[in-house]
């Protein structure tokens, strides 16, 4: 299974392919859409979308799997974040993927095994679970590609329990 991850944001989309091997979490490619700040929104969701778009035809995932908004303390970034997961969601949906959303708590819980472990924490699991050199920059990549071995994980779990 190919898992897109994406970590949405209006100025910064960290993104991440993942694939498990056997037991093993192999990173197949990652990076960040970045828009620029002093653009209007609009121009941002379309360039966040037409990106989206791009990675799917590229990547060619099974499945897309986003981080879910669960609680937000800076309410002025709120509304663009939600408008650029809908973006997120809508490319998925533009190309039949099934879309898997999942909280911070339980992405920290897969990558970590711990529901409050901290930003450093998932980096370093993240690198060290995908066997890379060094920590994924920015900070949305790492992110992305934990939310896809969250759900890497999440998908081996419900095969065995449906083996019960």
């Amino acid at each position: 299974m190919r898992v897109l991850g994406v970590d949405g944001g209006s100025a910064i989309a960290g993104w991440g392919v993942v694939t498990l091997m056997g037991n093993k979490f192999v990173h197949e490619d990652s990076g960040a859409i970045l828009t620029n700040k002093k653009d209007v929104i609009e121009m941002r969701l379309k360039i966040l979308y037409e990106q989206m778009m791009n990675l799917i035809k590229v990547n060619k995932p099974d499945v897309l799997a986003v981080e879910s908004l669960f609680f937000f303390r800076n309410k002025t970034t709120i509304v663009p974040v939600s408008q650029a997961r809908g973006v997120i969601l809508l490319a998925g949906a533009m190309n039949d993927l099934p879309v898997f959303s999942y909280s911070p708590l339980q992405v920290k819980q897969a990558v970590t095994g711990y529901g409050k472990a901290d930003k450093s924490q998932v980096q370093y699991m993240v690198k060290r679970l995908l066997g890379l050199h060094e920590i994924p920059k920015p900070d949305d990549v790492a992110d992305a590609l934990a939310v896809a071995i969250c759900h890497l994980q999440a998908s081996q779990l419900n095969k065995m329990l449906l083996k019960i």
